[in-house]
């Protein structure tokens, strides 16, 4: 005797939430097989083997009867290993698959027996779970079945298995008949589902109280006030009534799913009106169902491919009607939904702006956010299976591309992310109106249903389980308090859903001790009570649930091609970020059952995000680009030399013209006209601009961090970073500097360009909550370096550096009489002769070289670039000190008399004459004899020029850190004149080195430069290394240093007046200087001396100067002596006796004393009237 089926006993709630979850695993394995299979660099590589392509055909045909001692494959046996490791997961995922349908069909039966009554709006749970299980079991099977290669692939891993056991896997026989039962799926499935139909179709006919509701055409919606808050603004206040509330959010993809699969299965019952009416809609909203993410079905020629398999069934009608119910999907399915998109964009934006000023709502009209999510969310699925799988090309209906390019997306998701973030951010408010309508409400009510039941006559007595759990339920939500929220309490109300479902089970089965149909206040208050729960315990689960949009990571095309429109379209950009968010979700797609494809999915959606983020700072960057183009051409107008034009055209209003006819041109446009506008609607550019700048600054600055799987990014450091790199390169860019013709932007129209792009980049902060000083911080320190950190190239201070070195100061050196250094003018000028070269027409020197334009290259790169500009012109100071030496070496004997004969004037000029020939060139010709000196007072006027230059730049930064930093440049200054007067001797050098050098970098002159030493120094440690490596050139190894610094001076003084029979060597005194740029002797003697003797000598700086001072004196005053003919050849001595004024002027330890006490100040006095004069009559 049979006994009795007790569905306690059954776990049916329990099965159904298990077998589910696993459907859904098996689904996504199923899924990768396939992909990987698909795909030739992905699946083993043994299947894709030319040599195996007789022994797959063989498996295939005897499938699934193969002989595994066939002599066919014995070329498996070498491969057996690999092919065993490489096809383990795919075969016991089939294994596994045909365990899971066991299962299901199992529990199908079982639900048949008891007879379970399914009513969606009843017992909500029990119902969806069935009819979900029926969905992912069909899916699977049709899934499984379009697999390619599934026979070889499970044959070939059973030969190689039994190649290694000896025995073929125990699973294979039933495994191999399963998938010939299923090679066409539904046939089987429909002889299976036969028994199965008397639970299903009450279960879809319980979707006829809610699928027609759902599935509205936009104008219904909107004169209904679906989703409408202030529909009716005076229950604005009111929880929405509704008898069945998880009704209202449940997916209208997953119904119609239901209603097609099982209608298929079941398709006998088409006849009834209702699941007609259902069948009918379902088919007419789409024509692709989803199987498993980007897996699809043309469902109307699936359909009617089945129908057409079943012969003797008499199903052409049906068929007829399918085929027409595809033309009206064609046809009308399109525009429906695209006109429901643009409701849903309204819609939902104004949710977002009602919730966000009064979050309160959240809390009785939190329904809405979940409806409004879950509709947005299907709308967006069906879009992109539609997009993504146009129809055959047979039809005869042609769809309107626009239907399926929506521009306006990025809005429509930007809203449903908008209405998740205030769930999340008010997650409290929501959790303490629920807890109080829990306790305050739901478990008052629930107790009184309760009672009514207990009273109820016709129930003999409520069983023992069912009034253990609804006594359960009612205890835990009474027990219920806002204190709990208060203390950030964590809630767990899975057991009170879990005891429902269990209760749905029980009650819904015939023959039930308490039977739900009988009690529907109950059960539909239970569902009331699950979903308040749901609010205050699973709030992030239930915004999943509704929104998630993870499907988009198997659209990666389409995902692309939405952003880029986003970019392309000005009115969407502020909705770009949400791009980036929706990669956040990519991670709710994976299953615990398929672990391998997590970091694949991670990986996607981290490059995604990266990509979106850095188009979207590309795009800002652009965007700033242009404006800064724009301003810093307003800014360019602006500069002095443009009024030039002006100022000419004003002087001549005033002249009468007297050519009365002749036509004056047009007057140019003068700055600030551009912001004179008539009509406010005429959008400018610049407008244009500014409007994309704001929108896209929204989007920016929408969110602090998006979390990506296991990764934050953060917007505004993106888009800081991009501006950093954008910035720093757009500073070397304006530049435009030339190094093929030696072009460069002057540093006074650099800086006011930067100095308009700064302030265009302050106004950023009214855009985007960023530091931008920050990024002031980074940037521009780095243009006062050699190279910058971003990617290593030169920079602002690089390319000046070389342009001042390499290209102004060598034209000055090499082209002499052209460029002179004017101490008056404070400028390197460029002097109009009749030989000019061409190179120097375009070059202006004091449009570069002047105290103007060097301040303005202090300001740009600083005490640390100007620093680096010293020591680079040092480096080329040293470099002429060395060919220097090596002169002196070559006529050291002669010099070593002439510093000891400098009172015998014949003996002097004597040796002047053995100048330049050394003593293995005795019999030199006279070409031989002036080149040394020449050369000698060659490299010192470079040196003297390239000094000018330096205290130029000094004087220069002293100004602009004088301007910029008064306080600290006093600081300075007081350290440089008080430390060395200190009465402490004590480490009185070392202060001093110290001091120079900080006072050096500050811009302040010093007796010696810290550079030039530090220059000269670094030459004598490299020389010293050399000489030591070195024995060869015993010569120079064995020259004192000192001795060598002292002849050099020598060398300068007696060379000196061989300057006055050169006609370049004129003073002139407009310039104060003379044309040759020998006056910048006078800073070189100082400074050379005072360098080399510092380093070299013990310190007699002073008597050095004092002997180079007399020997240049007698020099000087033989040429007043000379006889008539030789005073014509010295035509500019007056010119050369101002130079000896200008050393004792330039040198701290010479005074006007010693130097009257060894040359005439009367030839001085006369010099001077007489260069003035001439200088006078040139003017």
């Amino acid at each position: 005797m049979s006994r009795a089926m007790v569905p306690s006993q059954q776990k049916l709630a329990e099965k159904l939430t298990i077998l589910n979850d696993r459907g859904r695993g098996m689904l996504t394995r199923i899924y990768n097989i396939k992909k990987m299979l698909t795909k030739t660099d992905s699946k083993p590589a043994f299947l894709s083997d030319k040599s195996l392509d007789s022994v797959f055909k063989y498996l295939h045909k005897k499938f699934p009867n193969i002989d595994n001692h066939a002599g066919a494959l014995q070329v498996i046996n070498n491969i057996k290993q690999d092919v065993v490791k490489s096809l383990s997961l795919y075969y016991f995922t089939f294994v596994d698959i045909m365990d899971f349908k066991d299962h299901v069909v199992d529990l199908l039966t079982t639900i048949d027996a008891c007879q379970v009554h399914m009513d969606v709006t009843l017992n909500y749970d029990l119902t969806v779970n069935y009819l979900n299980l029926i969905s992912t079991y069909v899916s699977l099977m049709i899934l499984m079945s379009r697999v390619e290669d599934r026979r070889v692939v499970l044959s070939l891993y059973n030969v190689a298995y039994e190649y290694l056991n000896a025995s073929s896997d125990p699973s294979f026989p039933r495994l191999g008949q399963m998938v010939i039962d299923y090679d066409i799926p539904l046939r089987k499935l429909s002889e299976e589902f036969v028994p199965h139909s008397r639970v299903v179709v009450p279960a879809l006919l319980s979707l006829h109280k809610i699928y027609p509701k759902r599935n509205l055409p936009a104008d219904q919606m909107r004169a209904t006030g679906m989703l409408s808050l202030l529909a009716e603004p005076l229950k604005i206040m009111n929880v929405p009534n509704t008898d069945m509330v998880q009704c209202e959010y449940l997916s209208l993809d997953s119904m119609e799913k239901w209603i097609i699969f099982s209608m298929m299965l079941c398709h006998t019952y088409l006849q009834e009106a209702q699941l007609w009416d259902l069948w009918k809609t379902a088919l007419q909203s789409g024509y692709i169902v989803q199987l498993c993410r980007d897996e699809v079905l043309h469902i109307h020629s699936y359909i009617n491919t089945f129908f057409e398999s079943l012969k003797g069934h008499n199903l052409h009608k049906r068929i007829t009607e399918v085929k027409d119910l595809q033309h009206q999907a064609l046809q009308s399915s399109p525009a429906i939904h695209r006109e429901r998109r643009k409701f849903l964009r309204s819609a939902l934006k104004e949710l977002a702006l009602i919730f966000t000023d009064q979050p309160g709502l959240l809390g009785p009209k939190g329904l809405y956010v979940f409806q409004a999510l879950a509709v947005a969310r299907d709308e967006i699925h069906w879009l992109l299976r539609h997009f993504d799988n146009p129809p055959s090309k047979k039809h005869t209906v042609k769809l309107s591309q626009e239907d399926f390019v929506d521009r306006q997306l990025p809005e429509l998701l930007f809203n449903m992310e908008e209405l998740k973030s205030l769930l999340r951010k008010y997650n409290q408010v929501v959790q303490r109106y629920f807890v109080q309508y829990l306790a305050g409400y739901d478990a008052v009510l629930l107790n009184q249903l309760i009672q009514e039941i207990t009273n109820d006559s016709n129930l003999a007595h409520c069983p023992e389980d069912e009034s253990v759990i609804l006594s359960s339920l009612y205890n835990t939500i009474a027990g219920l308090s806002v204190k709990q929220v208060e203390a950030n309490e964590v809630f767990d109300f899975r057991g009170v859903r879990l005891d429902w479902f269990r209760l749905q089970a029980y009650t819904s089965v015939s023959r039930a001790g308490l039977v739900l149909r009988d009690h529907q206040d109950l059960g539909k208050h239970l569902n009331m009570i699950v979903f308040h729960t749901k609010l205050v315990d699973y709030l992030d689960e239930l915004i999943n649930e509704t929104g998630d949009l993870s499907i988009y990571c198997f659209y990666h095309q389409i995902f692309e091609h939405q952003f880029k429109q986003c970019m392309e379209f000005p009115a969407q950009h502020r909705f770009s970020i949400v791009f980036p968010i929706i990669c956040g979700h990519f991670m709710n797609a994976t299953h615990e059952l398929c672990p391998e494809e997590r970091h694949s999915i991670g990986t996607t959606s981290v490059q995604y995000a990266h990509w979106f983020l850095k188009e979207m700072s590309d795009e800002v960057n652009q965007v700033i680009t242009a404006i800064c183009e724009e301003q810093c051409m307003l800014n360019y107008k602006l500069l002095p030399k443009h009024s030039a034009a002006s100022i000419l055209q004003s002087s001549n209003k005033h002249k009468k013209n007297k050519d009365k006819k002749k036509q004056v041109g047009p007057e140019e446009e003068k700055p600030g006209t551009e912001s004179v506008r008539k009509n406010r609607e005429n959008f400018t550019r610049m407008d244009k601009l500014h409007m994309a700048l704001t929108e896209l600054c929204y989007a920016i600055n929408h969110c602090n961090v998006i979390q990506v799987w296991e990764h934050g990014f953060v917007p505004r450091e993106f888009f800081i970073q991009h501006l950093e790199t954008r910035f720093n390169k757009a500073l070397v860019g304006m530049m435009m500097y030339n190094p093929d013709t030696s072009e460069i932007a002057k540093p006074s129209e650099l800086l006011s360009s930067v100095k308009a792009i700064m302030s265009v980049l302050q106004g950023l902060e009214n855009y985007v909550q960023i530091d931008i000083a920050r990024v002031f911080n980074s940037v521009l320190p780095q243009q006062t370096q050699a190279t910058d950190s971003f990617n290593g190239e030169k920079t602002i201070t690089a390319n000046y550096t070389n342009w001042y070195l390499e290209v102004l100061l060598r034209r000055v050196t090499v082209n002499i009489g052209q460029i002179v250094y004017s101490p008056n003018h404070k400028a390197f000028v460029t002097v109009a002769t009749d030989n000019n070269s061409k190179e120097n027409l375009y070059l202006a020197a004091e449009e570069y070289a002047d105290l103007t334009e060097l301040r303005a290259l202090a300001e740009l790169i600083g005490p640390y670039g100007m620093r680096y500009l010293g020591e680079r012109l040092m480096g080329h100071v040293a470099s002429q000190v060395d060919e220097l030496k090596k002169l002196v070496i070559q006529n050291k004997e002669v010099l070593f008399n002439m510093r000891t004969s400098f009172d015998k004037p014949e003996v002097m000029r004597d040796l002047f004459r053995r100048l330049g020939t050394g003593p293995v060139k005795q019999q030199g010709n006279t070409k031989n004899q002036v080149s040394d000196v020449d050369s000698v007072l060659m490299r010192m006027t470079i040196i003297g020029i390239l000094l000018s230059f330096r205290s130029l730049a000094q004087d220069a930064l002293l100004d602009v850190l004088e301007d910029r930093i008064p306080f600290l440049m006093a600081s300075v200054q007081d350290l440089q004149h008080f430390v060395p007067n200190m009465k402490d001797t004590k480490y009185s050098h070392m202060k001093q080195q110290v001091v120079n050098e900080m006072a050096s970098a500050a811009g302040l002159s010093c007796d010696i430069d810290p550079l030039l030493i530090s220059a000269l120094r670094s030459q004598k440690n490299e020389d010293g290394e050399r000489k030591a490596s070195t024995s060869s050139d015993t010569e120079v190894a064995n020259e004192s240093d000192y001795e060598l610094a002292c002849l050099l001076m020598v060398f300068v003084a007696v060379s000196i007046p061989t300057l006055a029979k050169k006609d370049v060597s004129v003073f002139k005194a407009s310039l104060e200087g003379n044309l040759s740029n020998c006056h910048c002797l006078a800073k070189a003697v100082n400074q050379i001396a005072g360098a080399l003797f510092t380093i070299h000598g013990p310190g007699d700086v002073s008597d050095r100067l004092q002997e180079f001072l007399a020997l240049a004196s007698s020099s000087l005053l033989r040429l007043g002596q000379s006889q008539e003919q030789e005073k014509e050849t010295f035509k500019n001595r007056e010119s050369v006796y101002i130079l000896l004024d200008l050393i004792v002027q330039e040198s701290p330890y010479l005074t006007m004393d010693l130097l009257e006490s060894c040359f005439p100040y009367a030839l001085l006095r006369n010099a001077y009237h007489t260069v003035y004069k001439a200088s006078a009559v040139d003017i």
